[in-house]
């Protein structure tokens, strides 16, 4: 199903806040861990789910980019 513009668009800023909410959550996460003394395998859980969000976020962006190539042509 085609997208209308301000649909992809919003889809858009969707994404680009997710991509920044987990730069803060990682950033707070780090900042959690050395206050509170939490252990590595904590903080690299966090890390890890951080990173599979970044994943996350890249894959559905790049379907966000191959739509629109689509839509050119």
């Amino acid at each position: 199903m085609a997208q209308k513009h301000g649909d992809g668009q919003k889809a858009g800023q969707r994404l680009a806040l997710v991509i920044a909410g987990l730069g803060i959550l990682w950033v707070c996460a780090n900042i959690a861990g050395s206050q509170l003394g939490w252990s590595n395998r904590i903080r690299a859980l966090f890390d890890l789910i951080v990173l599979a969000g970044f994943g996350w976020a890249l894959w559905v962006g790049i379907g966000f980019w191959r739509a629109r190539q689509k839509d050119k042509g």
